[in-house]
This record gives C-alpha cells, sequence and structure tokens, in this order.
C-alpha cells in the first residue's frame, strides 16, 4: 500500500484509531464517463476497507465495469481543524460465500445500528436481502490531520 506522507498524514496508529469510529465514507467510481459518488457504512481491518452494497445499485454496476474507485472519509471540527483519509485501487466484489457476505453485512450494521439495532424490522429485512461486499485493500493512502497544531494548508 502506497502512502503519501507529509508533516500533516496520521500514523498507522493515529488511521487505526479515526477509522475504528463509525463515520461516514464516500465512495466514487465510474459511471460511464463521468464519477458518481455516494455516502457508504463501511468497517476497516486494518489493511481493507469492506462496504456492502445492493445487486442493483449503481456503485455495483459501476464497479463490475470498472473495478477503479477512491473512498474518502473525513471529518472537521470546525474551522481550520479537520482530518481525513483517501483510499485509492481497484475494488473485489465478493458474492460468495454468502454466509461469509451475510456475516460482513452484519458487522458493518452493528458498527452503526448496535446490537440491538440491527434487531429493528428494517435492518432484519436489508439484511436478508441479496447483497455485495466491495473490498478495497488500497493501493495508495493519503491522510491528513490539522486538528493537532493548528496547522492548515496555504492556498
Amino acid at each position: 500500500m502506497g502512502e503519501a506522507t507529509s508533516a500533516v498524514s496520521m500514523s498507522k496508529a493515529e488511521l487505526d484509531a479515526y477509522l475504528a469510529q463509525p463515520l461516514i465514507a464516500r465512495i466514487a467510481t465510474v459511471r460511464n464517463d463521468r464519477p458518481h459518488v455516494v455516502p457508504v457504512w463501511y468497517d476497516w481491518d486494518g489493511q481493507s476497507i469492506w462496504i456492502e452494497t445492493g445487486l442493483n445499485f449503481q456503485k455495483h454496476k459501476n464497479l463490475m465495469r470498472n473495478p477503479n474507485c477512491a473512498i474518502v472519509i473525513d471529518t472537521t471540527e470546525g474551522g481550520l481543524r479537520f482530518k481525513g483519509v483517501i483510499f485509492e485501487g481497484k475494488a473485489e466484489l465478493i458474492t460468495e460465500p454468502v454466509e461469509f457476505v451475510r456475516e460482513t453485512v452484519i458487522r458493518i450494521y452493528t458498527r452503526y445500528l448496535g446490537e440491538e439495532g440491527i434487531l429493528a424490522p428494517t435492518p432484519q429485512k436489508m439484511i436478508q436481502s441479496p447483497h455485495v461486499i466491495i473490498k478495497l485493500t488500497p493501493e495508495r493512502v493519503i491522510s491528513w490531520d490539522y486538528t493537532r497544531g493548528g496547522l492548515a494548508p496555504i492556498p
């Protein structure tokens, strides 16, 4: 995994701690001749980012044609205090084994909804629908943290 590093880049430990939070990611895929960007839930295992989607969703269709994608996760604390990460690479699409896919979906949903939350009727219905797992082991990682010293990029 290539990393673009600078004085404001996060260390591996900082990045892992940041991504352990249930933040919203945005995945960019290629839709014919233009980008397609959507918010998604994710799970990070320290090497790869995992995202679930439905079989008929546009991001899945796009990745079937072109596996190149980028994922950004970022937050701001207001003003010039912000941090984030960009992952770039080729996504792997996983549909089998079905039990692995369902376990991954449950793991991702639980991160955001909690153990009790996934028991509600809507998440249970969503869990039962067919899924594709998008796995991105990034070829390039760019991270930044401007929350720890007031450093900010100069335009």
